[in-house]
């Protein structure tokens, strides 16, 4: 029996407040923007992410447990959908992060058509939070290698008729969503051989981030939070800096929350380990070797 009268304290909460903020951070939105955006005040977000929420839920777990199911499976989504799925989900549960990557490959290459390995080689996205080197060393690569050279967000904002920060106060984030992942289909079908420089959040969406896996070889262009923050502000953007003097630890926590998502990526390189110039020749030599182009 679950004691309603402490479940400020109660370890489901704690998780749901962990996985609040974890999503919170994924997404980069602050308290105050999610807190807007689902029309419940901030002090009761904050509450939420404490382990501190209303107390009803912890009632959905309890009747989950008498049932011996998930509370996901009371409350419904795409994996109680069928008795495939539900069997699916038995035989994945418990397994850890490299047998569930292995799972992952394997179905991606199931329903992939023949030669798009081939295919997905010759498509380069770089992907990694804003200040990570992806338009400066994504468009150095691309003359490099001859190749065109798309920032997706530009192509965001062409489809939106608008620009980003116009796109999320005008149609929210679910909306921006869709042109991020219209835009990507649009670049991989449009061209044949490319250099993609991805917005930050693009691993927030999974099926954006799996089209990407599967359509192209995707690189995690990786720094210090602080080579994020100065290199932002060098070109001029305060926006990281202005009004908040946690803004460090506000883009530590973003970057937490992303960086299983953007090590899921073919290759890794990090770009605070040497200057700019060094980082280019090193990332043109590693890449020229992984899909082995002649230097």
């Amino acid at each position: 029996m679950i004691d309603l009268e402490s479940n400020s304290r109660h370890p489901f909460l704690a998780s749901l407040g962990e996985r609040v903020r974890m999503l919170r951070a994924r997404r980069g939105m602050t308290r105050r923007a999610v807190a807007q955006a689902a029309q419940v005040s901030e002090r009761h977000l904050a509450n939420l992410e404490a382990g501190s929420g209303n107390a009803s839920i912890l009632i959905l777990l309890q009747v989950a447990q008498a049932l011996n199911c998930s509370v996901v499976e009371l409350l419904g989504d795409m994996t109680t959908s069928s008795p495939e799925w539900l069997l699916i989900r038995e035989l994945l549960g418990g397994r850890n992060e490299a047998q569930l990557q292995r799972v992952r490959t394997s179905i991606a290459d199931m329903f992939a058509a023949q030669g798009d390995e081939a295919a997905r080689f010759r498509r380069i996205a770089l992907v990694g939070l804003r200040g990570a080197g992806k338009s400066t060393l994504g468009k150095r690569l691309a003359d490099d290698l001859a190749w065109p050279f798309v920032e997706l967000s530009r192509e965001i904002e062409k489809y939106a008729g608008c620009n980003i920060t116009e796109i999320h106060s005008l149609y929210g984030a679910n909306a921006y969503r869709r042109y991020e992942k219209r835009a990507l289909e649009e670049t991989v079908h449009a061209y044949k051989e490319v250099v993609i420089a991805t917005p930050g959040g693009l691993v927030s969406e999974a099926s954006t981030f799996n089209e990407t896996l599967s359509q192209c070889f995707t690189v995690w262009l990786k720094a210090l939070p602080e080579d994020h923050l100065s290199r932002v502000a060098a070109q001029g953007d305060m926006r990281p800096m202005a009004g908040s003097v946690e803004a460090l630890e506000d883009l530590k926590r973003i970057l937490d929350g992303r960086s299983a998502f953007y090590a899921k990526a073919d290759m890794v390189f990090d770009t605070s380990a040497q200057p700019l110039e060094e980082s280019f020749v090193e990332l043109r030599r590693q890449i020229r070797g992984a899909l082995k182009l002649s230097l």
